[in-house]
């Protein structure tokens, strides 16, 4: 046993002997200071994350927090299943009146533009008829003009045949008369129109 001590012992002096040796070196000691110096900026720049990340973890606990609390005030704010129901029911209901309110504008508007159709032909006609009366009207000047000039008064419903009356204003006389046009010409009936004005 004492023989392993002082081996034990001699391998201690041994091993300090070529610790102190290894320090003596120069280069090593500056190498084992450059070490150091970089583990001292290493250690700096780890606190200085640290320091960070703890900063970002606080603010973004604080943004959890208040997205929570963003989240109860909406859950509060949340009609519960029955109001939900029964606002879609009086949704539903809204857009049937909006449904038929627009089928009545439809048929409204129908009616207008059918209105609107119809006022238009029927000044169509009213101008139409406005022509047709001063049309008859001119023709009754002229017939009053030959009438009082010619002392007859044509009949023209029928194109088949010439007729009318002589009126004798003084003596109060009306004469019909009538010629056709298939057994007489143009010629021989104006011939005998002019026999009965002369």
């Amino acid at each position: 046993m004492g023989e392993s001590k002082k081996m034990e012992m001699e391998d201690v002096i041994s091993y300090s002997d070529d610790l102190v040796a290894l320090l003596k070196k120069n280069n090593d000691i500056h190498d084992l200071n450059n070490c150091v110096d970089i583990s001292n900026q290493l250690r700096s720049l780890c606190l200085s994350d640290q320091s960070q990340l703890n900063t970002s973890l606080k603010d973004y606990q604080e943004k959890i927090n208040l997205c929570k609390q963003k989240t109860e005030a909406c859950k509060a704010e949340v009609a519960s299943d029955a109001e939900i129901h029964l606002l879609q029911k009086e949704l539903d209901e809204e857009l049937h009146k909006e449904s038929l309110l627009q089928e009545e504008l439809r048929a409204i508007t129908n009616q207008i533009n059918n209105l609107e159709e119809q006022r238009s032909s029927i000044e169509e006609r009213r101008q139409v008829l406005k022509k047709l009366e001063q049309d008859e009207k001119k023709t009754q000047m002229k017939l009053s003009m030959y009438a009082s000039v010619t002392k007859i008064i044509p009949d023209l419903n029928d194109q088949f045949k010439t007729s009318g009356a002589i009126v004798d204003k003084e003596k109060k006389t009306v004469e019909k008369f009538e010629l056709s046009s298939q057994e007489m010409s143009d010629f021989d009936t104006c011939n005998a129109v002019w026999k009965m004005i002369t």
